[in-house]
């Protein structure tokens, strides 16, 4: 079974990464505009966020591929090197839109925004790591990850509007 699959099955596991993550693979429907890879890789919908973001993997291949992720403004990034570690990072920093920097500065603001309106948060993720059979890591190392991957891979994964051929702004700018 996939990990997405498994998300999919597993109440705890799917309502967390809904409501905390802001992860949806149960939609999986059009981006808002039809979008291309900039090197012509093909590009598989695997879920949808509440505001019309659309997550991306990229190239061919199974859940071990890159997963980009594109807003519904314009913007686009890089987030992880497979499903695993995109779930391990949305398990260990689900505010990470908010951490445009990409600063554990940013990180400990966010998180405390997010346990102040739901203070049960880490219970939380740790049941639906635990259900998922994945490890969390701390914020700073999903955040270093994150970091590498988007300075890493980042110029690799250029999203354009299919149609005017115009690239997506970078969503994260680590420092």
């Amino acid at each position: 079974m996939s990990l997405l699959d498994a998300i999919r099955a597993n109440p705890a596991a799917l309502d967390y990464l809904l409501c905390t993550g802001d992860f949806d693979p149960t939609r999986t429907y059009e981006h808002v505009e039809e979008v291309v890879l900039a090197s012509g890789a093909p590009l598989e919908r695997v879920a949808k966020d509440a505001g019309g973001g659309t997550f991306f993997l990229c190239g061919e291949g199974g859940e071990e591929r890159p997963v980009l992720y594109a807003d519904s403004e314009g913007g686009a990034a890089v987030l992880a090197v497979g499903v695993p570690e995109l779930v391990r990072l949305l398990l260990a920093v689900p505010w990470w839109r908010d951490c445009r920097r990409l600063t554990v500065e940013e990180s400990a603001e966010a998180a405390g925004e997010y346990l102040e309106e739901e203070p049960g948060l880490y219970a939380e993720r740790d049941a639906a790591a635990a259900a998922l059979g994945l490890e969390v890591p701390s914020e700073a190392e999903a955040l270093g990850r994150l970091r590498e991957v988007v300075s890493d891979l980042g110029a690799s994964y250029v999203l354009l509007n299919a149609e005017e051929g115009t690239a997506y702004e970078p969503l994260l700018r680590p420092c």
